[in-house]
């Protein structure tokens, strides 16, 4: 009887925290002048701007889910977060867990996100030599370093590698074992990174994965608790954009068929059309000038949901069409991806050019608007900048963190 009144004891002082936190948000936001009504008749959740930024208000009702409860949350992030990154040691090893040397080296491609996660963490003012104050520990081994040391290479080598380190930091560290790795993460943007918790359990159910191929399908991928992280190649900052009304074609892709029975219907079915420049493989020309003279670009699933095609049609100044069913789209808890692109399935393939022309001068002008807004989240800079790739994945973490701390 006793142990139900003290269940029934937390679950009122537990109630009493969550009205008091709600309405602590509820004041700090109408004091901002950030929200009218909360909630609609139909039970839905809506926001009502009465805020004195109207640049802000734009962005809330169109790019962002809601903009004023994401700012504030990143402004608190930027003051608070903090991460603890173990040591690198000194071993044979060393080169999987240093940051990259050049991570602008084109030879890098796919796997620049990685790279770049590191280097910015480590000089930003998130990360911290006192584990004391850290929300978070990362473990800094590269998956795209792995694959190419000569003593590990294989998938199975990098699980038995990535097994081994776990259990080395369970042993010389106290952190890891006081949650099961609940508060721990890793970071991946090589494709056989999907694997390299397959050795370790309690890597794969508590640990964050921060990983480009963020695949609902995949089994060792969990939504809810794990960061899709935006795949970027190095381009040019100052790229000049070209206006909608000088674009000429339709719709433009670039890319191999053979890891994909998508990718070999869309070349099958539109390669020959005149209003579309779809080409397989290496295509003539550049890439560059095709992204630039088009309406709209194509983010085809691969041998991966991932490619940095997304983040190649912003910079550049086209919309994006996504044909990649499962994919965990970045930053998606955050943006609204439909404001500033196109999501397709599989089976509208065969309609494309009919759905992309269908799309109105006005609808196409707010896509190409909006898309600009949002180009600054898919750039990595040498020094983190407000709102780019890293900022915006560190909030992702921020988002993921729990609450209570457990004690050094």
């Amino acid at each position: 009887m006793w142990k139900w009144k003290q269940l029934g004891i937390v679950l009122l002082v537990t109630a009493m925290a969550l009205v008091a936190v709600n309405h602590g948000l509820n004041t700090r936001l109408q004091q901002q002048g950030c929200f009218g009504e909360i909630f609609s008749r139909d039970g839905q959740r809506h926001f009502s701007s009465r805020t004195s930024r109207p640049q802000r208000q734009d962005h809330s009702s169109k790019v962002y889910h809601n903009w004023e409860l994401f700012s504030l949350d990143y402004e608190e992030m930027v003051k608070s977060f903090k991460v603890y990154v173990y040591p690198f040691g000194n071993s044979d090893y060393s080169q999987v867990f240093l940051p990259h040397p050049d991570p602008y080296d084109r030879k890098l491609g796919n796997f620049f996100s990685e790279h770049m996660f590191k280097i910015n963490l480590l000089n930003s003012t998130f990360a911290t030599r006192d584990p004391g104050e850290a929300h978070l520990f990362f473990m800094p081994f590269s998956i795209n370093a792995m694959r190419n040391h000569p003593r590990i290479r294989s998938e199975a080598m990098i699980s038995s590698f990535v097994e081994s380190y776990v259990e080395e930091i369970s042993q010389r560290y106290k952190f890891w074992n006081r949650t099961e790795g609940v508060d721990h993460f890793y970071v991946g943007c090589h494709s056989v990174g999907r694997n390299a918790a397959s050795n370790s359990r309690a890597l794969q159910q508590n640990a964050i994965q921060v990983t480009c191929s963020a695949n609902y399908y995949q089994k060792l991928y969990v939504p809810h608790k794990d960061v899709a992280l935006p795949q970027v190649w190095p381009r040019p900052l100052d790229t000049f954009i070209v206006p909608p009304e000088k674009r000429t074609k339709l719709a433009f892709f670039s890319g191999r068929a053979q890891n994909s029975h998508l990718r070999e219907t869309l070349l099958k079915l539109w390669s020959n059309d005149s209003d579309m420049d779809i080409f397989a493989g290496t295509m003539q020309g550049s890439y560059e000038d095709a992204l630039s003279r088009s309406k709209f670009c194509l983010h085809v699933k691969g041998y991966e949901v991932n490619t940095a095609r997304i983040s190649d049609a912003l910079h550049f100044g086209c919309v994006p069409v996504i044909i990649s069913n499962q994919y965990d789209l970045p930053l998606s808890n955050v943006l609204n991806w439909r404001s500033f692109s196109i999501v397709l399935s599989y089976t509208q393939i065969p309609a494309l050019k009919a759905k992309l022309q269908s799309v109105t001068h006005d609808e196409y002008a707010r896509l190409w608007s909006n898309g600009r807004r949002v180009k600054r989240h898919f750039g990595w800079h040498h020094s983190p900048r407000e709102y780019d790739s890293f900022q915006m994945t560190m909030y992702e973490l921020w988002s993921k963190r729990h609450f209570v701390r457990a004690p050094l």
